[in-house]
Protein backbone atom coordinates (compact mmCIF):
# COMPACT_ATOMS: atom_id res chain seq x y z
CA UNK A 1 0.00 0.00 0.00
CA UNK A 2 1.32 3.40 -0.95
CA UNK A 3 1.47 6.17 1.62
CA UNK A 4 0.73 8.64 -1.16
CA UNK A 5 -2.95 8.12 -1.95
CA UNK A 6 -2.66 10.45 -4.94
CA UNK A 7 -0.15 8.08 -6.56
CA UNK A 8 -1.91 4.86 -5.58
CA UNK A 9 -5.38 5.79 -6.80
CA UNK A 10 -4.21 7.33 -10.06
CA UNK A 11 -6.63 10.18 -9.47
CA UNK A 12 -6.90 13.29 -11.63
CA UNK A 13 -3.40 14.34 -10.60
CA UNK A 14 -0.66 14.15 -13.23
CA UNK A 15 2.30 13.15 -11.12
CA UNK A 16 5.20 13.47 -13.54
CA UNK A 17 8.44 15.40 -13.61
CA UNK A 18 7.39 17.31 -16.72
CA UNK A 19 4.17 18.44 -15.00
CA UNK A 20 6.16 19.38 -11.89
CA UNK A 21 8.45 21.60 -14.01
CA UNK A 22 5.43 23.06 -15.78
CA UNK A 23 4.12 24.17 -12.37
CA UNK A 24 7.43 25.91 -11.62
CA UNK A 25 9.32 23.21 -9.72
CA UNK A 26 13.09 23.54 -9.30
CA UNK A 27 14.11 20.23 -7.69
CA UNK A 28 16.19 18.10 -10.07
CA UNK A 29 14.74 14.91 -11.57
CA UNK A 30 16.75 12.49 -9.42
CA UNK A 31 15.81 14.23 -6.16
CA UNK A 32 12.20 14.54 -7.34
CA UNK A 33 11.91 10.80 -7.98
CA UNK A 34 13.76 9.91 -4.80
CA UNK A 35 11.49 12.09 -2.65
CA UNK A 36 8.32 10.62 -4.18
CA UNK A 37 9.61 7.06 -3.75
CA UNK A 38 10.57 7.64 -0.13
CA UNK A 39 7.26 9.35 0.61
CA UNK A 40 5.40 6.40 -0.89
CA UNK A 41 7.35 3.89 1.22
CA UNK A 42 7.88 5.70 4.52
CA UNK A 43 5.43 7.30 6.88
CA UNK A 44 7.00 10.48 8.23
CA UNK A 45 3.73 12.17 9.12
CA UNK A 46 4.01 13.43 12.66
CA UNK A 47 2.45 16.10 14.82
CA UNK A 48 5.32 18.43 13.93
CA UNK A 49 4.95 18.05 10.14
CA UNK A 50 1.15 18.14 10.37
CA UNK A 51 1.32 21.36 12.40
CA UNK A 52 3.80 22.94 9.99
CA UNK A 53 1.64 22.00 6.98
CA UNK A 54 -1.48 23.40 8.66
CA UNK A 55 0.41 26.56 9.62
CA UNK A 56 1.37 27.07 5.96
CA UNK A 57 -2.01 26.08 4.51
CA UNK A 58 -4.13 28.12 6.96
CA UNK A 59 -3.36 31.63 5.69
CA UNK A 60 -4.16 30.37 2.18
CA UNK A 61 -7.61 29.31 3.32
CA UNK A 62 -6.83 25.62 2.81
CA UNK A 63 -8.41 23.09 5.15
CA UNK A 64 -6.11 20.09 4.83
CA UNK A 65 -8.81 17.74 6.14
CA UNK A 66 -10.92 18.49 3.05
CA UNK A 67 -8.29 17.64 0.42
CA UNK A 68 -9.24 14.95 -2.08
CA UNK A 69 -7.68 11.70 -0.88
CA UNK A 70 -6.91 13.26 2.50
CA UNK A 71 -3.92 15.29 3.63
CA UNK A 72 -1.63 12.36 4.43
CA UNK A 73 0.14 12.30 1.04
CA UNK A 74 0.93 16.01 1.08
CA UNK A 75 2.05 15.98 4.71
CA UNK A 76 4.16 12.85 4.20
CA UNK A 77 5.90 14.27 1.12
CA UNK A 78 6.42 17.58 2.92
CA UNK A 79 8.01 15.63 5.81
CA UNK A 80 10.33 13.75 3.45
CA UNK A 81 11.43 17.01 1.84
CA UNK A 82 11.89 18.71 5.25
CA UNK A 83 14.10 15.91 6.61
CA UNK A 84 16.24 15.51 3.48
CA UNK A 85 19.38 17.58 3.90
CA UNK A 86 22.17 18.33 1.42
CA UNK A 87 23.69 21.70 2.35
CA UNK A 88 26.29 21.62 -0.43
CA UNK A 89 23.77 21.49 -3.31
CA UNK A 90 22.35 24.52 -5.07
CA UNK A 91 18.54 24.78 -4.84
CA UNK A 92 18.35 21.73 -2.61
CA UNK A 93 15.05 21.38 -0.79
CA UNK A 94 16.92 21.01 2.52
CA UNK A 95 17.70 24.73 2.24
CA UNK A 96 14.10 25.83 1.63
CA UNK A 97 11.60 27.43 4.00
CA UNK A 98 8.55 25.54 5.27
CA UNK A 99 6.31 27.47 2.89
CA UNK A 100 8.56 26.72 -0.09
CA UNK A 101 8.69 23.01 0.77
CA UNK A 102 4.92 22.88 1.12
CA UNK A 103 4.60 24.52 -2.31
CA UNK A 104 7.07 22.02 -3.80
CA UNK A 105 5.00 19.15 -2.37
CA UNK A 106 1.86 20.63 -3.95
CA UNK A 107 3.69 20.93 -7.28
CA UNK A 108 5.02 17.38 -7.07
CA UNK A 109 1.54 15.99 -6.37
CA UNK A 110 -0.12 18.22 -8.99
CA UNK A 111 -2.41 20.41 -6.91
CA UNK A 112 -2.36 23.59 -9.04
CA UNK A 113 -5.43 25.10 -7.38
CA UNK A 114 -3.95 24.75 -3.89
CA UNK A 115 -0.57 25.88 -5.20
CA UNK A 116 -2.01 29.18 -6.40
CA UNK A 117 -3.76 29.77 -3.07
CA UNK A 118 -0.52 29.31 -1.11
CA UNK A 119 1.50 31.47 -3.49
CA UNK A 120 -1.12 34.23 -3.23
CA UNK A 121 -1.16 34.00 0.58
CA UNK A 122 2.60 34.61 0.80
CA UNK A 123 3.32 37.44 -1.68
CA UNK A 124 6.72 38.23 -0.13
CA UNK A 125 8.14 34.77 -0.73
CA UNK A 126 9.71 33.93 -4.09
CA UNK A 127 8.25 30.56 -5.03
Amino acid sequence: MSLLPEVETGSRHNISYSRYLELGGIINNDDYRSALERAAQTDVTSEVFTSQAKYTAGPAGIDLSKIEGGPRGIINLYGVLRTDLNPEATHHHGQMSDQRLFVEALRMLDYPDLLEKVISAYPNIDF
